[in-house]
């Protein structure tokens, strides 16, 4: 069985910056696939950053420059740094982890941007 845990979210003023976690645990997981999404009031979920095996990364051309995903193998750890942040990045982050040709997502977690 796969859990995944985000933790990291809060309340920023727009300009600040927040760190999202992303830890998985259970069958042997690996973070060699992992992606962040977000979804914000009255609008769909979006493909926020994707990390994937060997470091490659791709990011939404709205937070290019302002976002940095991350990973620490040793503690099966994704992190999505979060700087410069606007209001319209007001959402509930979800972190999911592929694996075995399934995903896996966490319950999210909220971050508010108030200007």
């Amino acid at each position: 069985q796969v859990q995944v845990v985000e933790s990291g979210g809060g309340l920023v003023q727009a300009g600040g910056s927040l760190e999202l976690s992303c830890v998985a645990s259970g069958s042997n997981v690996n973070m060699n696939n992992v992606a962040w999404y977000r979804h914000g009031p009255g609008k769909e979920r979006e493909l926020v950053a994707r990390i994937y095996t060997g470091g490659f990364t791709n990011y939404v051309d709205s937070v290019k420059g302002r976002f940095t995903i991350s990973r620490d193998n040793a503690k099966n750890t994704v992190y999505l740094q979060m700087n410069s942040l606007e209001p319209e990045d007001t959402a509930v982050y979800y972190c999911d982890v592929l694996f075995s040709d399934r995903d896996y997502w966490g319950q999210g977690t909220q971050v508010t941007v108030f200007a």
